[in-house]
């Protein structure tokens, strides 16, 4: 039985509530004193100072690309094509299992006790990636690419890539941490049939089907040249859109296609911190939380801190949107904050199983000292959490109720001996992949700077 301070539950923070933990769910939560009248004989640990929160959702990351995350920092827009492709081109079995292992100590840290993989496009297996986050207590909704249609256009084995994916999807069914997922990288990445073949087998086996949508402007361009509808319009006429379809990004969406997303209840992953780093559009969040459109909100594998993450998506929508027309609210905190942790795990295909403080979730949860000078006075504990939490608040990372991270640094594995080996071994994958870079590191460019000067 755990006694916070304040535990944020659908309609905010409350004072002098407790739960209780049993079976990695909570068993029980209310009102202090009637838990305590239920559960005579557990012992009841006091959390003074401490808020009791759900655990944030990350409704899109790459697991697999964490060695070249600065590598993409002032790149144009497609970096997918000359960074993470070669990149993620190099890794085998270890290396995937390395790089997963080494992200998921980092949402960890920022707050993070669910995220969705979208999938990987190494040689190395997923089952790597699974093996790693299993063991850093992080619950991933695990992606499984099918695309069907390399870079020249030429069609791949269908039947063999839907075997795998049906195997892909029995193998994790039943996994306590681990919910497998199937994806197209892009849909001009697959055939109309494989993109259909594809969201009907997610459908019929209850998982997320994945795929990056409107995202780019040279991609929708793209899509009117070859099929003659922009990909989100594309994939509505061929019947692929669905409440089990999360679409990554769709920031360049018109109003027709805002339309389709409330018509067939499909999910979107908002991703702020990416239009802010890539130079993306910024989707038009608040309006999708107005018109009832379901959506997350991921890192897209910029950087894995959840407070920072909520705080970038209410000030994107206020530099996109809220300017122009004189929204001073943008949603407001209790927006971001919802979409991040509840709402989020919905979007992800976790609803009912985690993203709230309520009996019969999966217990996983954080403890944040809130007794710091940033929040004190406390007004709207919601929306300072949005506007002033950070991660170094968070003193305990809870996944299935268990303790996975203990002020930072997991419990029970070496997480500096991980980071160690990683900078070890990054260097040589990175010089091995075939990446293109467009902008100069920070140490040439100020090279190039004297040299000019000179």
């Amino acid at each position: 039985m755990l006694a916070p301070d304040q535990l944020m539950l659908g309609e905010g923070p409350v004072p002098d509530h407790a739960v209780v933990v049993s079976g990695g769910k909570f068993a029980d939560v209310g009102p202090r004193m009637q838990v305590r009248a239920r559960h005579p004989g557990l012992a009841e640990l006091l959390l003074p100072g401490k808020l009791l929160m759900s655990g944030f959702v990350d409704a899109h990351h790459h697991l697999t690309q964490t060695f070249g995350k600065a590598l993409a920092f002032g790149e144009p827009s497609e970096i997918f094509r000359r960074i993470w492709v070669p990149l993620e081109g190099v890794l085998d079995d270890e290396l995937v299992y390395l790089t997963a292992k080494a992200a998921a100590l980092e949402s960890l840290r920022g707050g993070f006790t669910a995220v969705v993989d979208a999938g990987t496009r190494a040689e190395g297996s997923v089952a790597a990636v699974a093996k790693a986050t299993k063991e850093a207590g992080l619950r991933c909704v695990l992606g499984f690419i099918c695309n069907d249609l390399g870079g020249g256009g030429a069609a791949a084995d269908r039947d063999t890539i839907l075997a795998r994916a049906e195997a892909h999807l029995a193998r994790w069914r039943a996994d306590s941490l681990v919910h497998p997922s199937l994806a197209i990288s892009i849909p001009e990445a697959a055939t109309a049939d494989m993109l259909r073949e594809t969201s009907f087998l997610a459908a019929r086996s209850r998982a997320v089907f994945q795929s990056h949508v409107n995202e780019h402007l040279a991609a929708v361009e793209r899509s009117l040249t070859q099929v003659g509808r922009r990909p989100l319009e594309y994939l509505y006429d061929l019947g692929v859109l669905g409440p089990h379809v999360l679409i990554a990004h769709g920031t360049l969406v018109t109003p027709t296609e805002l339309a389709m997303l409330r018509e067939t209840n499909t999910a979107v992953a908002y991703n702020p911190v990416a239009s802010q780093w890539k130079g993306n559009a910024v989707a038009p969040a608040t309006l999708m939380a107005t018109l009832g459109i379901r959506f997350g909100i991921g890192t897209d594998g910029t950087r894995s801190d959840a407070f920072r993450l909520v705080d970038a998506a209410e000030a994107a929508q206020r530099l996109a949107f809220g300017l122009a027309n004189g929204d001073s609210s943008c949603g407001g905190g209790w927006t971001w904050l919802e979409h991040a942790t509840q709402r989020g795990a919905d979007a992800s295909g976790l609803a009912g199983v985690t993203g709230a403080i309520a009996p019969g979730l999966a217990a996983d949860f954080l403890l944040v000292d809130i007794d710091v000078p940033e929040f004190s006075p406390s007004w709207d504990l919601t929306w300072e959490l949005v506007r002033l939490g950070n991660r170094d608040q968070i003193v305990a990372v809870f996944v299935a109720g268990r303790l996975r991270l203990w002020r930072g640094w997991p419990v029970d594995w070496d997480g500096r001996a991980l980071m160690h080996e990683i900078a070890r071994r990054a260097r040589d994958a990175v010089a091995r992949a075939p990446i293109q870079r467009i902008h100069p590191v920070s140490q040439k460019h100020r090279a190039a700077e004297l040299e000019r000067k000179r």
